[in-house]
């Protein structure tokens, strides 16, 4: 008998911590990939968007966007990962450690480092940490997320138990290493669409970003495919009008596309996301739904040995169907039913 070709992912049970997964396959950043996702998700900073508004500011040319070299490298780890996941859960301790620039040859790795079965036994929560590498070995995206993965056999014995200690936050002396200085007498705040610097905002303050964007299944579906993302619960409409939510899930970092680029309308001049210091997909998102942003300015902090950039903590909301005119968010100790996404990051802004 031939052996077996196609593989269906690991299920829960196949998981073991300190587990090393070394993820297929690598995946060259072109400039027709950094057009497809500015035509699906239209971020406007000017940094990613110009390459002479990046040169006379001291990059090389314009890096790509920091949200698709995530959602590049989160995409290596799904087939190993989170090919029968139910739910992504969230994310922590995540750091954008250099620039990747059109050309640049990215790949993952994963270390499995915690897991723990649900009461049900049908499913458990694996955590890892993800890092993602340039063509040279550098290591450009560093971060931590936890999945549910469904068990193949309810039946068998859960693997060994560990739910690890995650960071509140990545601390702002690991932020803006690996990045050039920037030229801060020819940084135009005409051109960048901003007058408003790091001086500008205060902790405390909130800001909605007033517009909305529709999702389509076919936008949603271009994008994940973008990544190379391959979870069926995006893609496969006749297993998932049998599954849990009855139809196609929206991939969740659409919504943290969508969400930052809608920033760009009160947050125009935070050009780098340096670092994500957690996350929560907290209800689903599905095509037909509209999705609206409110950002709240946690704290400000100095970065060590940068003093052309300060640094934002940024909570950002997103909800589906609803104006973020009154920030909405939690009622009592539950999130109003409009928020999807609530994430917590730093950005650098100009001083």
């Amino acid at each position: 008998m031939s052996e077996r070709k196609t593989v269906s992912g690991n299920f829960f049970e196949d998981f073991r911590l300190g587990q090393v997964i070394h993820h297929a396959t690598p995946r060259t950043i072109t400039t027709g990939d950094v057009a497809v996702y500015n035509g699906l998700f239209g971020p406007r900073f000017a940094v990613q968007s110009s390459d002479a508004f990046a040169q006379s500011v001291g990059y090389p040319r314009a890096p790509v966007d920091d949200l698709l070299v995530f959602h590049v490298v989160f995409g290596k780890t799904v087939p190993d990962i989170s090919l029968n996941a139910v739910a992504n859960l969230g994310y922590a301790g995540g750091r954008f450690l250099k620039p990747v620039y059109p050309g640049d040859t990215l790949k993952a790795e994963s270390e499995v480092i915690g897991l723990k079965e649900n009461s049900s036994r049908k499913t458990g929560i694996v955590y890892v940490r993800s890092r993602g590498f340039d063509q040279t070995g550098a290591a450009v995206l560093d971060y931590m997320r936890w999945v549910m993965v469904r068990k193949r056999d309810e039946s068998a014995a859960a693997p060994a138990e560990k739910v690890p200690d995650l960071p509140a936050q990545v601390e702002p002396p690991a932020l803006g290493a690996g990045w050039p200085s920037l030229n801060i007498a020819a940084y135009s705040n005409e051109l960048a669409g901003s007058r408003f610097r790091f001086g500008d905002y205060d902790a405390g303050e909130k800001i909605d970003h007033i517009d909305g964007v529709t999702v389509e299944d076919a936008e949603h579906m271009i994008a994940t495919r973008l990544y190379q993302n391959t979870a069926r619960i995006h893609f496969n409409a006749f297993t998932e009008s049998k599954g849990r939510f009855g139809k196609r899930l929206i991939y969740g970092g659409h919504a943290i596309s969508l969400a930052r680029s809608l920033s760009f309308n009160g947050l125009g001049n935070a050009f780098h996301v340096a670092a994500i210091n957690g996350g929560r997909h907290v209800n689903p998102l599905f095509a037909g739904g509209t999705v609206f942003a409110w950002s709240e300015i946690v704290a400000k902090a100095d970065v060590p040995g940068r003093g052309d950039v300060g640094a934002l903590r940024v909570r950002t909301i997103a909800t589906k169907d609803r104006p973020c005119a009154d920030f909405p968010c939690k009622q009592g100790d539950e999130y109003d039913p409009a928020v999807i996404l609530d994430l917590d990051y730093w950005v650098l802004m100009p001083r």
